[in-house]
């Protein structure tokens, strides 16, 4: 199936926007059935869970962002906690059974969220119609993405020592999930905590005790999905909200707000000043990212961390003719983001994760569950706020955002790319707000992104060539080590916007390094 021309999707119904087209189909045609912005994201994000396999799946997690016109604005948890009997270990495994150390918590965010709308915006779909077009997808097959083509390449070599994984996912032609598809059926009839706590859940359990993870029943049953309070930052003329600790949403809040404190506006966006300005932010806001972690076990001063006079301190350190040495390691990690504005203007801001790409490598052989490594995101050392512990949530790089403007929803944001999150969110941030760009053009730019990678162990910035070399060549004479990259490049992230605009007009976009589309109904 081609896929459709990259353009704005604009309508005053509503809007979906996702990294894969068929996703996007899905969210939308429940927009078009009268659903509503959160009943559309869990169809987009049942599909993309087939979908995107090397990206998301039922054996990962998932955090949002919600809030309508009524002024109700929550978060939603979707994060898996750490096992109850936990191993020792010297070094935590990026990959195999011991690096899936944490349950998986995206189908409870599906059920929290869908007891949002019903309570909340008068809901009426069910799973059974919203998982509809996933399993069908998962049974009868569909063209494989290039995104997938892309990530089992990059691991040729590697994913072959992952038992079923290589042969369960293919490089080219129709990708079928047949068993996906019975886990899929078996949670729209039994109901989502069917994955918890039922027959399934005891079936889950048994295969990850006989492949050597530490997750039990036990673990599974614990795990829920939580319904808090964002954390937010103003910028401009617009609240910022992010999802609260043990995500990385205020480290983005951190950067707006230091970059709040220059004249952005007056910053040509195409300038090596404008990238200079957003990759210092980054880094002064990224110095305090080691202190996040699961406030149940670590305190949280998020008050502190966003204080006007803090960030202004940062501002001022910044120097806008030399580069601040990097030498922090970059973590890699690989996620989707999506989300919806139905015709009432509520809104729903996702993202979805495994963690790295094909997460922990870890094939259910009886369920056809990939599970996630967030355990891989924990520190073995003491010190760290963000020791690994039974029970606990890893530190998390998923953030979707979503803007206020009077009160009310305006920009919805988000984008995959671990670490490079925040960095990606500030640009787009930055255009976006500051520069009136319409939401495929702010998403087409160039980016950068700071720090080492999986692909690239220098403490470098890597920045698409898109800049042109009159901008490269002065980032360099500020100190910056500059690497180019190809334009449009995988390592940049796939970016979704939507804006609600004052008019009436709702207007999306997904990236173009994606395999999306956004859908205006």
């Amino acid at each position: 199936m081609s896929q459709p021309e990259k353009v704005v999707a604009r309508s005053k119904r509503g809007v979906v926007t996702s990294p894969h087209h068929l996703a996007s189909q899905a969210g939308a045609k429940v927009l078009r059935r009268g659903g509503t912005a959160v009943e559309a994201v869990i169809a987009a994000g049942a599909a993309l869970a087939v979908l995107y396999p090397h990206f998301c799946g039922l054996g990962g997690d998932a955090i949002w962002i919600i809030a309508d016109r009524a002024g109700r604005r929550k978060a939603i948890m979707g994060i898996g906690q750490a096992a109850s009997d936990l191993p020792t270990l010297e070094t935590i495994p990026a990959r195999g059974p011991l690096s899936a150390l944490t349950t998986a918590a995206v189908i409870d965010s599906w059920g929290k969220a869908l007891g949002f709308s019903r309570e909340n915006w008068q809901g009426k779909e069910n799973l059974a119609s919203l998982l509809a077009d996933a399993i069908e997808l998962a049974e009868a097959g569909f063209p494989v993405s290039r995104s997938q083509q892309h990530w089992h390449a990059f691991r040729s070599g590697e994913i072959e020592s992952w038992p079923g994984v290589a042969s369960a996912f293919v490089t080219q032609g129709l990708q079928r999930q047949p068993q996906i598809a019975e886990v899929l059926k078996t949670i729209a009839l039994q109901g989502h905590r069917e994955f918890y706590e039922g027959e399934l859940a005891y079936r889950i359990a048994k295969t990850l005790k006989s492949v050597g993870s530490p997750i039990r029943m036990s673990d599974l049953a614990k795990t829920a999905a939580t319904l808090t309070d964002t954390v937010s930052l103003t910028y401009r003329d617009m609240e910022l909200l992010a999802p609260p600790p043990p995500s990385q949403g205020i480290s983005t809040l951190a950067i707006m707000g230091i970059l709040s404190n220059f004249p952005m506006r007056d910053v040509d966006p195409t300038s090596a000043d404008f990238y200079h300005l957003c990759v210092e932010a980054v880094k002064q806001a990224f110095l305090d990212r080691g202190r996040i972690a699961d406030p149940d076990f670590a305190a949280q001063h998020c008050a502190e961390w966003l204080a006007r006079d803090y960030l202004a301190a940062k501002s001022d350190a910044i120097d806008p003719a030399s580069a601040l040495p990097w030498p922090h390691r970059f973590q890699t990690g690989d996620t989707v983001y999506l989300a919806a504005v139905d015709a009432e203007g509520r809104s729903a801001s996702v993202l979805q994760s495994t963690y790295y790409d094909w997460g922990s490598g870890v094939l259910l052989p009886d369920t056809g569950i990939l599970w996630q490594n967030r355990g891989a995101a924990f520190s073995t050392d003491p010190q760290s706020p963000n020791v690994l512990a039974p029970g606990k949530r890893p530190f998390y790089t998923l953030n979707p955002g979503l803007g206020l403007k009077n009160g009310m929803p305006h920009l919805l944001y988000g984008t995959q790319g671990a670490d490079g999150q925040p960095q990606t969110l500030t640009v787009l941030l930055s255009r976006l707000i500051d520069h009136d760009f319409d939401p495929l053009s702010a998403l087409t730019a160039p980016r950068f992104l700071l720090g080492r990678t999986f692909s690239d162990t220098r403490d470098n910035l890597k920045i698409e060539d898109a800049v042109g070399g009159n901008v490269l060549a002065e980032l360099a004479g500020r100190g910056h080590e500059v690497i180019p990259i190809p334009a449009l490049n995988a390592l940049s992230g796939q970016a979704g916007v939507i804006r609600l605009n004052e008019d009436g007009w709702m207007e999306g976009a997904h990236d173009p390094r994606s395999d999306g589309c956004a859908i205006g109904i």
